[in-house]
C-alpha cells in the first residue's frame, strides 16, 4: 500500500477537489464514496472503484481491514489522519473512502411505473434521504430537475447509504419531458386544493412530485399534476420536511399495494 504524507501531492489535491467541488467532479467524471458501509455496498453491487484511500487510524478498524482485503494492494493508499481529514468530504472522517467514476447517462426509457420527480431539492441530506426511501419501497426511477443538488456528490451518497446502486437516477431533466405520456396519476405534495393522501387509491403507477425545501414546486412542475395531495397534520404544523413528506407518501402507496385500501 502506497503512503502519502504531503498535502502538495497531486493525488491529495485531486481528492480534495473531488470532495469539495461539483465542478471538479463533473470535469473529471469522478466522485468519492465515504465510509465502510457505502464502500461495501458498492463492491457487492459490482461497482468499480479506481482507488481506495484509508487513514492511518482507519486502517486498524476491522471493517476497514476487511474491505482492504477485497481490493488490490495497488489500488490503496494510506494518508496520515490530518491529511485524510483534509480530503474527507464529511466533517467527521470515517477512515476510508474510494474514488468512483460517475455513471454515464444512458438512454432514458419512458417512465411507466411509479417514480419520483424532485424539483430543485437542494439539500444533500434531503436528497439522499429521498433516494434511500425510494430504494427501500422498490421505486426504480428518480428524476432530478435542473437546480437539484448533484445526486452523486459525496454528501448525497453518504445520506443515501447505497441506494444509488439500486436506482435509475436521471439528472438535469425537465419534468415535462420525463413525464410525457406517463400512464398513471401525477401527484404533487401541496396544500392548495388538495385531496387527503389517505383518501386516494395509490395502487397503480404514480409519479410523485416533490419540490424544494423553501419554495416547494415550481409553477411549471406543479402544473403537470393531475391531483394535489395533502398529508393530514392534526398536530397543527404547517408543513413537513420534504424528505419526511416523501417517506410518508411512498410508504402509504406501498401499504396500499401490499394490503389494499
Amino acid at each position: 500500500m502506497k503512503q502519502i504524507t504531503s498535502r502538495d501531492n497531486p493525488t491529495v489535491k485531486h481528492l480534495h477537489a473531488l470532495a469539495t467541488s461539483a465542478r471538479d467532479r463533473r470535469k473529471h467524471g469522478q466522485t468519492l464514496l465515504d465510509g465502510a458501509h457505502l464502500l461495501g455496498v458498492a463492491l457487492e453491487r459490482g461497482q468499480a472503484l479506481s482507488q481506495i484511500v484509508v487513514s492511518e487510524s482507519g486502517r486498524g478498524q476491522p471493517e476497514v481491514a476487511a474491505l482492504l482485503a477485497r481490493c488490490a494492494d495497488e489500488q490503496c493508499i494510506e494518508l496520515p489522519d490530518r491529511l485524510f481529514a483534509h480530503v474527507s468530504p464529511v466533517d467527521s472522517p470515517s477512515g476510508v473512502l474510494a474514488v468512483m467514476a460517475l455513471p454515464e447517462a444512458g438512454a432514458n426509457a419512458p417512465l411507466t411505473d411509479t417514480c419520483v420527480v424532485l424539483d430543485a431539492v437542494q439539500d444533500p441530506g434531503n436528497l439522499g434521504t429521498i433516494l434511500r426511501t425510494a430504494a427501500a419501497v422498490g421505486v426504480p426511477d428518480v428524476v432530478l430537475t435542473p437546480g437539484c443538488a448533484q445526486a452523486w456528490s459525496p454528501r448525497v451518497l453518504r445520506a443515501a447509504m447505497g441506494a444509488h446502486f439500486g436506482l435509475r437516477i436521471r439528472e438535469g431533466v425537465e419534468a415535462a419531458e420525463a413525464l410525457a405520456g406517463f400512464p398513471g396519476d401525477i401527484l404533487a405534495a401541496d396544500l392548495r386544493d388538495s385531496v387527503a393522501l389517505y383518501a386516494l387509491d395509490l395502487r397503480g403507477p404514480v409519479a410523485w412530485l416533490f419540490g424544494s425545501e423553501g419554495q416547494g414546486l415550481s409553477a411549471a412542475v406543479a402544473a403537470l399534476a393531475t391531483r394535489r395531495v395533502l398529508i393530514p397534520m392534526p398536530g397543527g404544523m404547517e408543513s413537513l420536511n420534504v424528505g419526511v413528506a416523501a417517506g410518508v407518501c411512498l410508504f402509504e402507496q406501498l401499504r396500499q399495494q401490499r394490503f389494499g385500501r
